[in-house]
């Protein structure tokens, strides 16, 4: 049990489905562990299902992409920064979880440090600052007291500046199947496409995605393609992209995961879809596409050579990457039909995807995360 009046209780702060996802995870393993403790702040569904229903989903307002539509939401932003505070302060927890969601929650770390020195900070699912900005981890060392990393590379960075450090696992690793199953289940006419988890995404990726799977179909004509949507909102939205009677076409909603096991290759757009595609062994093509002004502005500051995971992971494109004014669907087209077939392409992907698996650890990400946690909040 942990000791003290307010020590029962941790806030929580997500701003992104895949961050619900994980800090759902977190919450159930927490509560197994240390069933008395109380969960509060702020994600969405599968957290508020967890935690309960005085935590907010905030998800559907919170989840924007890109520098310009932040800017455009600056003022919803700034007095939910002000509410987030507040709520803290008032709850005095054991510890705050920030879950991902960098442009709110280092933001929000740096003003607990200042205004609350002596509440603990952790921060789980690290943001990928090694990515745009390695100098802002010297500054993070002084606002966290623990990091929780879910790739092997991170610690050794965070470490370097004194900020504590442990690489759980990957969230994915313990649900992914054996290749040769994967394999033997998928549908040979299936091609799956994943425009994202956000409307601005969905409204800029998905009408290349649909216009590379017509030209896809004029190579292949027995093909089918779903449309992985992740909400009914967006699904909605895909739906009014397509012709009321689309035979080729069918949209489902939050079956991300069977679909990449059922689907012979795929289309995903730049983001975690990436990494469960490749963990999944679906062939694929990674899509990205934005705002201007927003690409130019992650042109400046982004210092990898790749924008996949997987790519990242690997040290190469094992994935093709079609970006921004690159993402032609014709192209598109070709390098998915040369993933369909049993042919060398197809075959080295999968190889690749392998490699990429075995960096990334075992056990339970979560599990492995709430030990560390509730190790954390006992008394030196």
């Amino acid at each position: 049990m942990i000791p003290g009046p307010s020590a029962s209780e941790l806030y929580f702060v997500a701003g992104e489905a895949s961050g619900d996802n994980h800090g759902a995870a977190l919450l159930q393993a927490l509560h197994h562990l240390e069933p008395n403790l109380a969960f509060a702040g702020r994600g969405g569904p599968r957290m508020r299902a967890v935690a309960g229903e005085h935590f907010r989903d905030w998800i559907g307002d919170a989840a924007v992409v890109g520098l310009w539509e932040v800017l455009k939401h600056y003022r919803f932003f700034r007095e939910e920064f002000g509410r987030t505070l507040a709520e803290i302060a008032t709850a005095q927890p054991a510890a705050v979880i920030l879950i991902d969601y960098p442009g709110f929650n280092l933001r929000l770390a740096r003003a607990l440090r200042e205004r609350m020195p002596r509440l603990k900070i952790i921060y789980y699912i690290s943001p990928q600052v090694w990515a745009w900005n390695r100098r802002r981890i010297s500054q993070m060392a002084r606002w966290l007291d623990l990091m929780l990393c879910i790739f092997p590379f991170e610690p050794d960075l965070y470490q370097a500046s004194g900020l504590r450090s442990v690489f759980v696992g990957h969230p994915l690793m313990p649900t992914t199947p054996s290749l040769s199953h994967l394999e033997a289940d998928r549908d040979d006419s299936l091609v799956a496409l994943f425009p994202g988890s956000r409307e601005r995404e969905v409204r800029k990726i998905f009408p290349v995605m649909h216009d590379a799977a017509q030209r896809l179909f004029e190579q292949h004509a027995g093909l089918r393609f779903e449309v992985g949507a992740a909400s009914e909102k967006l699904a909605q939205l895909i739906r009014s992209h397509l012709l009321p009677a689309s035979p080729l076409f069918s949209v489902s909603v939050g079956q991300a995961s069977s679909l990449m096991r059922r689907a012979r290759a795929g289309m995903v757009a730049s983001g975690t879809a990436t990494l469960e595609a490749a963990l999944a062994r679906l062939p694929f093509v990674l899509i990205y596409r934005v705002n201007w002004f927003t690409y130019f502005a992650a042109r400046v500051v982004v210092k990898v050579d790749h924008l996949g995971m997987p790519n990242v992971l690997a040290g190469r494109e094992i994935i093709p990457e079609f970006i921004q004014h690159r993402a032609r669907a014709g192209e598109i087209a070709n390098a998915v039909a040369s993933l369909i077939p049993d042919g060398e392409r197809r075959r080295r992907m999968l190889l690749d995807f392998e490699e990429v698996a075995s960096r990334l650890g075992s056990g339970d990400a979560a599990a492995n995360a709430a030990k560390i946690i509730l190790a954390q909040l006992r008394p030196a």
